[in-house]
Parts: C-alpha cells; sequence; structure tokens
C-alpha cells in the first residue's frame, strides 16, 4: 500500500531464512482484514509503500535450524502476529504483547498477501493442521488467524457467559464473529447493532437473537427498551471509531463489561461518570492473542460445532487484491478471500 486508496501489486525478492528461529510459508490462502481498511481510508501517501496482509495458512517451504518441530510440507495456520509462546506474557495468555513477538507487514517482515511470507519465531506460532483436512474447511480454519478468533477473544474478556444479555456494535466479519462466539459461550441474548441486513442476517444464523439498525441515541434508547431499561451485561465493540464507543457505554448496564477488539481510531474518550464511573462499567479488550486460543478452536471447525467461514463472500486472485479492498470498502462485500 502506497498510500490511501492505493494498492498495487509488486514482484519483490522471495523471503529467505534470516535468523534460525524463522520458517519460510508458501500462503495458499489469505483475505483482506477490516483493520487493512484503516490505512486504506488514512495512510499518507509514500514512495516505500508497506507490504500488506496478516491472516494466512500456507504450506512451510523452509525452515530454520532452530526449528525443530516443522518441517516443509507442513500445512499450517499463522495468528496475525507472530510470538515465541514462552515468554511471560505468552505464558499468561498476551501473545500480542510477546517480548520477541512483532506484527507482519513491519519491521522488515513481509506481509500475508502475497506468495510466500517469513515468519519470524516459527515454532511459536505456527500451527500445524490435518495434511487431509477437506479443501472446504481451510476458509473456517483461516478465520483462526484472527477474524473469528479476534470476535472470541472480545467474548472472553467480556465474560461472557449463561444467563448474560449481550450486545454487539458492528455488523463487520469481527462483529458476526463475535456473535458466534457469544453462542458459543453460551449467552442467553444477544443484541446485534448493525444495519445491513445481507450482515445481519448471518448474524442471526450465527445466534443473534436481536438485530437493531438504528444508531446513536436512536441505537442506545432501543437496546435500552429490548432490556426493559437495563442495558446490557457485555457490550462488545467490534468498530472501533468512537460514535461505536459511544453506543456501547451507553447500552452497558451497571456493572457490566465493554470489551473492545476493533482497533481504536482515537486516543481520548469518555471515561468519566457520565460514561464508565457511574456505571462501576468495566472497559477491557486488545488485539486479540488468537495464539492462546487456536488449538482448542480447530477441532472445533473440523467436527462442525462452528462454521465461522461464512463470513467470506467473495474471493479474488492475488492480481486482483485491490479490487478486494474497494469491495470491502464499499461494504459490497463482508470479506474477501485472496488466493494467491
Amino acid at each position: 500500500m502506497y498510500g490511501a486508496g492505493d494498492v498495487r501489486v509488486e514482484e519483490v525478492p522471495d523471503p529467505t531464512i534470516v535468523e534460525p528461529t524463522d520458517a519460510v510459508v508458501r500462503v495458499t490462502l489469505a483475505c483482506v482484514c477490516g483493520s487493512d481498511l484503516h490505512p486504506y481510508h488514512s495512510m499518507p501517501a509514500s514512495e516505500e509503500g508497506a507490504p500488506m496482509g496478516h491472516e494466512f495458512l500456507g504450506v512451510v517451504e523452509q525452515v530454520g535450524d532452530a526449528v525443530t518441530d516443522l518441517a516443509p510440507g507442513d500445512l499450517v495456520v499463522s495468528p496475525f502476529a507472530f510470538s515465541d509462546n514462552t515468554c511471560p506474557f505468552c505464558r499468561e495468555g498476551f501473545h500480542t504483547a510477546c517480548q520477541h513477538g512483532g506484527w507482519y507487514g513491519a519491521g522488515g517482515v513481509g506481509g500475508a498477501q502475497a506468495e510466500k511470507i517469513r515468519v519470524p519465531q516459527a515454532s511459536g506460532t505456527l500451527v500445524k493442521l490435518p495434511s487431509d483436512v477437506d479443501a472446504s474447511m481451510l476458509p473456517s480454519l483461516l478465520t483462526l488467524a484472527d477474524v473469528y478468533l479476534t470476535g472470541y477473544h472480545a467474548a472472553h474478556m467480556g465474560q461472557v457467559g449463561p444467563g448474560k444479555t449481550v450486545t454487539v456494535v458492528g455488523d463487520g466479519a469481527v462483529g458476526l464473529s463475535a456473535v458466534l462466539a457469544a453462542k458459543q459461550l453460551g449467552a442467553e441474548r444477544i443484541i446485534l447493532m448493525g444495519r445491513h441486513q445481507d450482515r445481519t442476517d448471518l448474524g442471526r444464523t450465527f445466534g443473534a437473537t436481536h438485530v437493531v439498525a438504528e444508531r446513536g441515541e436512536e441505537g442506545v434508547a432501543k437496546v435500552l427498551e429490548l432490556t426493559g431499561g437495563e442495558g446490557s451485561h457485555v457490550v462488545l465493540e467490534a468498530v472501533g471509531h468512537m460514535p461505536a464507543y459511544e453506543q456501547a457505554y451507553g447500552v452497558v448496564r451497571p456493572g457490566g463489561v465493554i470489551s473492545r477488539v476493533g482497533v481504536p481510531q482515537y486516543e481520548e474518550a469518555p471515561i468519566g461518570f457520565g460514561s464508565l464511573f457511574g456505571k462501576n462499567a468495566t472497559l477491557n479488550g486488545g488485539p486479540a492473542p488468537v495464539r492462546a486460543y487456536i488449538e482448542a478452536a480447530i477441532p472445533q471447525v473440523l467436527s462442525g460445532e462452528i462454521d465461522p467461514g461464512l463470513v467470506f463472500d467473495a474471493e479474488v486472485s492475488l492480481d486482483d487484491v485491490a479490487e478486494g479492498y474497494r469491495l470491502m470498502d464499499s461494504r459490497e462485500r463482508l470479506k474477501v478471500l485472496v488466493r494467491p
């Protein structure tokens, strides 16, 4: 990406092993993320450009000398951030804060919207998949790189459980994934705040019991009406813009939890008496440490218990990835697969 709206496909040198803890993976399936749209809207023009993409699965082609648990030919899925899986923060379940970790597309590491990618900390990052997995399940397994498990992280951090009312703000792929995760965790009532019927219909398939299309004060009033004026035990905010945060603290009930996984496009936000303090509300969430959840989620996908790959409603080749961005930015498509 060379700036807002400026996505190009270029030939670059093949990645190679740089550190003994690296692996090189041939990407077989990637996608465009909603968070990729933030720089698509606002990235300053650059002469160098930034490699894009952080969700992928593929086949290992090379491993460094220190990588002993992976071999060429292994089918793997990667979390959207790499980590060693052994540092204190990884052991505590927060792999996105790994002391030796980092992000794809930054610091000299390539992006996943590519034919191949170098994976630092490969042993701690890559998770092997069955070599004979049915191809129809690959899109759902790809969601474990980010989108579904980001929705799960929101629900987990929000302490979703049986008997609770959950409101999900945002009908993008992460918001819909949060609906599915909240259903998995036993939420009694799930209110989806979204206004695109094709998306909210999928939200109902995933477990939403109510849909609120109104926004702002009208949306808050509608959720309060649905909850008898009490508000929601848990609010999962999957957008990242201020109006979504304002809706979140407007509908959370006293003693409730707001869990954010939409990447905030702001630094300053209300936390005072009228927003959080007066309600004894908790605010948490952050970048999802999907590596902490991925191994438990793989059997759920393989058994058919969950089918999070339903969020994909379009596919493009790598050469046409700019069209994938356009389709998602225009809301013509929910989430776009990229097949190199």
